[in-house]
């Protein structure tokens, strides 16, 4: 990999630190959610988790052992907000992310945040019913300005949110995440709208009042399959790109692009809409002076990628309203591709370098992190994960000698922890925790030592 290339290893508040209801921290969505929905499996919560809250300094540790330049964290609104705005700053949060922001600092580690990894303050949910609200734009902006101000003498990269895709369409459209909400149609979209705007908001933000002292960096992440054409036809080459706009293009086109959704889905959505009796689309409308705020705000993309899609053509012009039947196309996966314990995701390896060879050359080359790349495997000698890292990254650095703008690799992830509705039973960690000792223990997984020789290496060497 080039010179200078990040290598990193990633986690999320809400799935590793635990602490829910300490130091004056008040409840997400996600606290609520797994409390009361009946959906997470064996009604398994993360409370506790990882515990991270109390041993963030061995995960350092582990950051440090594994070698790595990045660690990709999120802060917990709620934590730092307990009612989501300012007046209720809880200073135990503000203290925790300090000293963890610290602790990295002073290994010569690169904190990379997110702003928002899915754990809104259930207390903006209940007040206005959240991302479906406008209102939640100016409170994101505001719980970004303080996470500037308290840590961007430090922090140097900021993500606004992770993967709004599943935000909005698990949260708000299809209720199988927190908060549950089921609005199919309109839901989605409406979050999104509202997702859009608050990033542009915060990078400007950014822009305005802190660029020119801190000198970092705003980005998105945005996750996103291959979508591969089923077959060599048109309609099925034309089915693959609309899948593509409608899950990378839907939040990536407005920031990337042009400031406003893909036309294929103002056209596909806009069209349905009006054959389902509804005087306008189900997709808002950015005005055009919104369009202008939200083009080109970001420095760098993340992109989350695990697996890929067979893409055909599937018109059904009267179907009943809904994101996942908007674009006419369905997703099955090759049966050539090995499984994993994650029913969504297949291994496919060839097309993290299509994907990003996609970015390349559908916005112009910008610079790129994987944010975020890893399988389940939940054995110590996991040599299944250190196999897809191995072909995943390969992948990627064909993609580096085809021109793409790649800066970083940061692997999913540092340690076992909830994994949201399957609670523990799948692990994506390079660490083994022990979920039923009161400690946590942590423990090395063979991946550990394959990472630190891939980082040591920056690649791949030739055997001698």
């Amino acid at each position: 990999f080039p010179q200078g290339f990040e290598w990193g290893l990633a986690t999320s508040a809400y799935q590793v630190e635990g602490a829910w209801n300490e130091d004056g921290k008040g409840p997400s969505i996600w606290d609520i959610f797994v409390h009361t929905s009946g959906q997470i499996y064996m009604n398994e919560t993360a409370d506790v988790t990882c515990d991270s809250y109390h041993n963030y300094k061995e995960d350092v540790q582990l950051l440090r052992n594994v070698g790595v330049t990045v660690y990709r964290l999120s802060i917990s609104w709620p934590r730092l907000m307990p009612d989501g705005t300012p007046a209720s700053l809880n200073q135990a949060g503000v203290d925790y992310y300090n000293n963890l922001i610290n602790e990295l600092i002073k290994y010569n580690i690169k904190p990379l945040v997110t702003l928002y990894h899915w754990d809104l303050p259930q207390a903006l949910q209940a007040k206005y019913g959240g991302w479906l609200n406008e209102s939640v734009v100016d409170d994101f902006r505001n719980y970004a300005d303080k996470c500037f101000e308290l840590f961007g003498d430090r922090v140097k990269s900021w993500i606004t949110h992770n993967e709004p895709h599943v935000t909005c369409s698990n949260g708000y459209e299809y209720g199988t995440f927190a908060p549950g909400i089921n609005y199919t149609g309109f839901g989605g979209y409406m979050c999104s709208h509202n997702i859009i705007k608050s990033h542009a908001a915060v990078y400007h933000t950014y822009d305005s009042k802190y660029r020119a002292t801190q000198g970092g960096q705003v980005g998105i992440t945005l996750n996103i399959n291959w979508m591969e054409p089923m077959t060599e036809s048109s309609v099925d080459l034309d089915a693959s790109y609309r899948a593509l706009e409608f899950m990378l293009g839907w939040h990536g086109n407005a920031i990337l692009d042009n400031g406003d959704y893909p036309d294929v889905m103002k056209q596909y959505i806009g069209e349905k809409s009006r054959r389902q009796g509804y005087t306008k689309s189900r997709l808002p409308e950015f005005t055009e002076t919104e369009k202008a705020y939200n083009k080109g705000t970001f420095d760098f993309v993340g992109i989350n990628h695990y697996g890929s899609s067979l893409i055909s053509d599937h018109p059904d012009p009267y179907s009943k309203p809904g994101y996942l039947v908007d674009a006419d196309t369905k997703a099955i996966d090759d049966l050539c591709w090995p499984t994993t314990l994650a029913d969504w995701e297949t291994v496919n390896p060839w097309g993290m370098r299509k994907i990003l060879n996609y970015v390349k050359t559908r916005y112009n080359n910008p610079p790129i992190y994987i944010t975020e790349n890893g399988i389940p495997d939940n054995e110590l000698d996991d040599e299944t994960r250190i196999s897809f890292y191995r072909r995943y990254m390969n992948e990627a650095l064909k993609a580096v000698n085809d021109g793409v703008n790649l800066k970083g690799y940061v692997a999913w992830s540092l340690l076992d922890n909830f994994e949201w509705d399957y609670g523990y039973t799948i692990k994506f960690g390079v660490h083994q925790v022990n979920f039923s000792d009161p400690n946590r223990p942590r423990t090395p997984r063979k991946s550990v030592s394959a990472y630190q020789k891939i980082i040591k290496d920056n690649g791949f060497l030739e055997d001698n």
